[in-house]
């Protein structure tokens, strides 16, 4: 009997211990569902919706053209997820509007509504006062070239032009005189009757003017009112300048070093033409001169006769 009860004994503790085991394993399983149902729920809760944002981004772009509120674009999204403050806009955005510009910007735009405004005055009036304007316009310009105008006020290069273009009139004649372009005593006089002794050439020559002594680097002043019509290198003369008188007298001056004039420029009287250069091989022996020579028609005649 003690035997029998034993055994039932452990029958009920093993029954026992297998029904508490099950439940344990029951609530265990129960509670591990639950647990895993929960971090699910969490997981896509925290998930970030993808395919919203691409939508976002291309609603974006749609509302930047279309000049919309930049604060509906991520509503889909959600602010708690992006941190993103829809009224924040950053500085020097295409978005953010500069007082100051939109000022000036308003202006424009009222400017071209003025402009954009249609004039009240008639066609007719309008082309009344084109008319009037044009004569005035034509009656200004006539008014700039009417020399009798007194509101009439020429340019100081107009002037200019016009003072270059005055040339005076030259007439040397027969009982005109010349003065001395540089002080000296003659080393070669005129002689076109008889030959004349020249010293660094050694030989005697018809000679068509006078040589002066003088010094290098002297002044030469015009003989007389002329224009220059031409200034030349001559291998035997040097640095040469001839001069119109007018009724076709001319006079040539050589042995020039720093020529102050120029082809068609006019000279006074006593004007400085250039200075005593050094002589040429011709007149070594000579030493520094000048040359001068008068003509009439091409023909020499004695500058000493004219001159005082």
């Amino acid at each position: 009997m003690s035997m029998r009860r034993n055994r039932n004994g452990v029958r009920k503790e093993r029954i026992i211990m297998l029904a508490s085991s099950a439940l344990v394993l029951t609530a265990l399983t129960v509670t591990g569902v639950y647990v895993r149902s929960s971090h699910r729920n969490i997981n896509e809760n925290n998930v970030l919706d993808l395919s919203a944002i691409e939508n976002a981004v291309d609603e974006s772009a749609e509302n930047n053209t279309a000049g919309e509120d930049m604060g509906t674009i991520f509503a889909e999204v959600g602010t708690d997820d992006l941190d993103y403050d829809p009224f924040f806009q950053e500085a020097n955005s295409a978005n953010v509007e500069n007082e100051r510009k939109s000022g000036i910007k308003q202006e424009e735009d009222s400017e071209e509504e003025t402009e954009e405004k249609p004039d009240s005055t008639s066609q007719s009036e309008k082309n009344e006062q084109d008319k009037q304007e044009k004569e005035q316009k034509t009656g200004e310009d006539e008014g700039m070239f009417d020399e009798s105008s007194e509101t009439t006020t020429e340019k100081p290069e107009d002037t200019e032009a016009i003072a270059t273009t005055v040339q005076p009139v030259l007439d040397f004649g027969e009982e005109d005189t010349l003065v001395w372009p540089i002080v000296g005593d003659i080393l070669i006089n005129y002689s076109m009757d008889k030959t004349i002794y020249f010293p660094t050439l050694q030989q005697y020559k018809y000679h068509p003017a006078i040589v002066i002594a003088a010094t290098e680097g002297e002044a030469i002043t015009a003989a007389a009112e002329g224009r220059v019509t031409s200034v030349s290198y001559d291998p035997k003369l040097g640095n040469t300048v001839v001069m119109d008188l007018g009724n076709q007298y001319e006079l040539t001056y050589g042995q020039l070093d720093n020529v102050t004039v120029s082809e068609g420029s006019y000279v006074t009287t006593g004007d400085i033409i250039g200075s005593v250069a050094s002589p040429t091989k011709y007149y070594s022996l000579e030493g520094a001169n000048v040359y001068f020579k008068l003509t009439k028609d091409g023909e020499p005649l004695n500058p000493m006769t004219r001159l005082n």
